[in-house]
């Protein structure tokens, strides 16, 4: 009931995943990064915890397949878990296990991974991770298109019902966390309309954080 990506801009280091799903608010329980080491997609039958797992063995030295090699040894009911890992060096790793669900499949490539479950034909993934690599701009630019690739391969077997995208990048916090819970239309193309809408804000935002002396104004009435 999911489809996914993990991935890092090799020219920035930023780190990026997305997501959409059948389920209400996928990204609230799939969608895990942490600037400077890695992104971690956690899906299927979905287990939260692997998430952070596998990101603090990254963190700890291990690469993305070290990683879910310990997450296939750590984790409860693996079977079922879907797991996607990119490491702070672009390289890539995924556990599908035997239970996942429906037609299910994974693709991994330069800077990219790609898994999905209850999926329309056994291409998305592929597509996916070929739309990443072949976009250009901003890793969120990239991130976006390539869900619009999956979804034009097929998607789900039914229709998706919400989606997100998060952006790690230097500091402790997601510097783009943008989420659709639920929503009767297309939630990629709802993260896509607030992707154009908070783009051009988010250095903006990271500076007023790290010190509001230097930040832009905050354009609202009452601002001037």
């Amino acid at each position: 009931m999911t489809f996914s990506l993990v991935a890092r801009c090799a020219e920035t280091g930023m780190f990026g995943m997305a997501i959409s799903s059948s389920s209400p608010a996928v990204a609230a329980r799939c969608a895990f990064a942490r600037a400077g080491v890695g992104a971690v997609a956690s899906q299927n039958i979905t287990d939260p915890s692997l998430g952070p797992l596998a990101l603090d063995m990254m963190q700890g030295g291990m690469s993305a397949g070290e990683a879910i090699a310990g997450v296939r040894d750590l984790g409860r009911f693996i079977e079922y878990r879907q797991v996607l890992a990119i490491d702070a060096q672009g390289r890539t790793a995924i556990h599908s296990g035997p239970n996942s669900l429906g037609i299910w499949t994974q693709a991994e490539g330069r800077d990219v991974a790609s898994g999905g479950n209850l999926l329309a034909n056994d291409g998305i993934c592929q597509a996916i991770a070929d739309g990443f690599e072949t976009a250009t701009g901003h890793v969120g630019d990239r991130l976006i298109a390539a869900m619009r690739a999956g979804l034009a391969a097929g998607g789900e077997a039914g229709p998706v019902h919400s989606a997100g995208m998060l952006i790690v990048d230097k500091v402790a916090w997601p510097v783009a966390e943008l989420r659709c819970d639920w929503t009767e239309d297309c939630p990629i193309e709802n993260i896509a309309t607030a992707w154009e809408v908070y783009k051009p804000q988010l250095e903006a935002y990271v500076q007023r954080a790290l010190d509001p002396r230097e930040a832009p104004s905050y354009g609202v009435p009452g601002d001037e």
